[in-house]
């Protein structure tokens, strides 16, 4: 039976801000938070808010991922991008380490598949962490929209090894977990 495509309006400012990553800088928590407009099996797109100075590590999702820049600097590895800039993030590629600016940064973000993250380089990052003195928080606990999949390893990070096109083998458990990385 198909179903008949939708139109479907959200407002922004209907939506509340979920936090999804916490670390310490010093004694100044510091956190990545996201507005769910849309999350479902097809995709996920939210509206991100990075706290001045998060540091997200390099990594890859296990779908493409689109970010734009709408406010603030993101240093995406060492390259700027500022209000206006697009980020594309094919399946496959890693981008990274991601850092807020002296602002922070606010970002439209979009998935079209799977949003988990997968790490490129975990103790790469947390030597970053390290040699920054900012010491990563268990992320925030949350529940998801109704609308969002629900699966056994939710809140887990991929390997690099889980991650493939889907014309070329389906993971053995699709679907959003929490995003830990950005």
């Amino acid at each position: 039976m198909e179903v008949e495509p939708r139109l479907h309006f959200i407002n922004v400012a209907d939506v509340p801000w979920t936090e999804v990553i916490a670390q310490l800088h010093g004694e100044r928590r510091v956190s990545v938070h996201e507005k769910f407009l849309e999350w479902n099996a097809k995709r996920m797109v939210v509206l991100g808010r990075y706290d001045p100075h998060v540091v997200i590590e390099r990594h890859g999702h296990a779908s493409d991922h689109l970010v734009y820049v709408l406010d603030g600097e993101l240093l995406v590895g060492d390259r700027p991008c500022p209000p206006g800039t697009l980020i594309i993030l094919e399946l496959g590629a890693t981008f990274g380490p991601l850092v807020a600016g002296e602002r922070g940064a606010l970002l439209f973000e979009v998935w079209m598949g799977d949003p988990r993250p997968v790490p490129a380089d975990k103790e790469e990052y947390l030597a970053l962490l390290k040699a920054k003195g900012i010491v990563r928080l268990p992320n925030p606990a949350f529940t998801k929209p109704d609308t969002a999949p629900k699966h056994a390893d939710d809140g887990k990070d991929l390997s690099r090894r889980d991650r493939t096109p889907a014309s070329a083998a389906a993971p053995a458990s699709r679907g959003p977990g929490l995003p830990s990385a950005g």
